[in-house]
């Protein structure tokens, strides 16, 4: 084997390492769930506002989108540069003989399915809370005089206004760098004439 048959065979390690540690965060989801019942249970303690606490939520929601962009990106990333060795050794027959992914990269930055759920979550448990948020504190104020009108009430709102142009940019970056990526480094051509790329390798939802 050559120097860089050898090389090439540690890097493919080495990214399927960054793949398995940028996907297998399930311990963000949980952090987001205890950290929600925790800041809930103060609430109900009255150590902390329920305009603070739902900010903070959100905050956390946020924040696990955000990991779940970037994790993507990763991914996405690393599989193209597997995909690309995986063409220094294998050819158009082990297409149909190992597996077909190899042939055609991911398009657009898709995201796993993995992470999807975890953004899922986030949004659920965020919806959650803002529409508790809504019907605690803002609502029972439409009928009080403009002069009552409480600031503290607006901050979770700021924020979600604040949260999507923040993860808009993100995602729209991360899909940049993915395209950047793709078009650098496309990898060896191989043809794929014969194999059907569906949502089994992210071309179809």
């Amino acid at each position: 084997m050559s120097n860089r048959e050898e090389l090439l065979l540690k890097m493919y390690d080495q990214m399927f390492n960054d793949i398995n540690r940028h996907i297998l965060v399930i311990w963000q989801s949980i952090s987001v769930l205890i950290g929600a019942f925790a800041i809930l249970a103060l609430v109900e303690k009255k150590v902390v506002p329920l305009d603070i606490a739902t900010s903070i939520i959100l905050l956390l929601c946020a924040w696990l989108i955000a990991h779940s962009l970037d994790a993507s990106y990763w991914y996405n990333r690393n599989l193209v540069i597997i995909a690309n060795i995986e063409r220094q050794f294998l050819s158009e027959g082990d297409l149909k003989q190992i597996h077909y992914y190899f042939g055609e990269h991911r398009p657009k930055n898709k995201m796993l399915t993995h992470l999807r759920l975890q953004v899922a979550l986030a949004f659920g448990l965020g919806s959650v809370v803002v529409l508790f948020h809504l019907f605690e504190r803002v609502v029972p104020g439409f009928s009080a005089p403009i002069c009552n009108f409480d600031l503290m009430r607006s901050i979770p709102y700021f924020l979600i206004i604040g949260a999507i142009i923040y993860l808009w940019r993100l995602k729209n970056k991360c899909i940049k760098k993915y395209e950047e990526f793709l078009e650098n480094s496309p990898g060896k051509e191989i043809s794929t004439k014969g194999i059907r790329y569906g949502s089994g390798h992210g071309f179809k939802d």
